[in-house]
């Protein structure tokens, strides 16, 4: 992405969070990467009021939620972020509403990211199979016991399938995640 380049004029990117346990760096290099090239980042999660960030284990800042899964549609965006943490996906992935919205995206064709752990939401909404992706290593299983080709590489973005979908290992892989995060959003 060009400094200064508006890549994502007008285009609303939805990023589901759970209430607590998102890595906070995989919540904010990647709003920053949306915001940055012109695009609108909203913060979704499964309750209104704020999710709390961590740092690891350690908690971090919190956030406040613009809405909840209950309160949108995939119509209202052109793409979706999956941050990771391990609570995060872990707890999004025993939540009804927000396996279907994101479910919805893949049937709606437009472009998922999803970094560490965020993956986890994407095998329980069931729409890994066929597809090429990266995740933190133990969630490797998983993902393969899915239907995922899985690779260990930095970032790996999957145009097999209905949508494009970007992935990624861990937070020294935002460099690269957020720029394909945006190219994929942008196209």
């Amino acid at each position: 992405m060009s400094k200064g380049k508006i890549m994502l004029n007008g285009k609303t990117i939805a990023f589901l969070v759970a209430p607590e346990g998102v890595e906070q760096v995989e919540l904010t290099e990647p709003w920053k990467a949306v915001q940055q090239a012109g695009g609108t980042p909203r913060l979704v999660s499964t309750q209104p009021g704020e999710v709390q960030a961590f740092n690891h284990l350690d908690k971090g800042e919190r956030f406040p939620v613009d809405t909840t899964v209950e309160e949108v549609s995939v119509a209202d965006f052109d793409g979706l972020v999956l941050p990771g943490g391990v609570v995060n996906p872990d707890f999004l992935r025993t939540d009804p509403g927000a396996v279907r919205f994101t479910k919805e995206f893949f049937e709606a064709g437009k472009p998922v990211a999803a970094i560490c752990h965020g993956p986890w939401t994407l095998v329980e909404a069931d729409v890994v199979r066929g597809r090429t992706v990266t995740s933190w290593p133990s969630v490797r299983t998983d993902l393969r016991n899915a239907g995922a080709n899985w690779e260990d590489r930095e970032v790996v973005v999957c145009t097999a399938g209905p949508n494009t979908l970007v992935t990624s290992r861990k937070p020294d892989d935002l460099k690269a995640f957020d720029q394909a995060v945006v190219d994929a959003f942008a196209a």
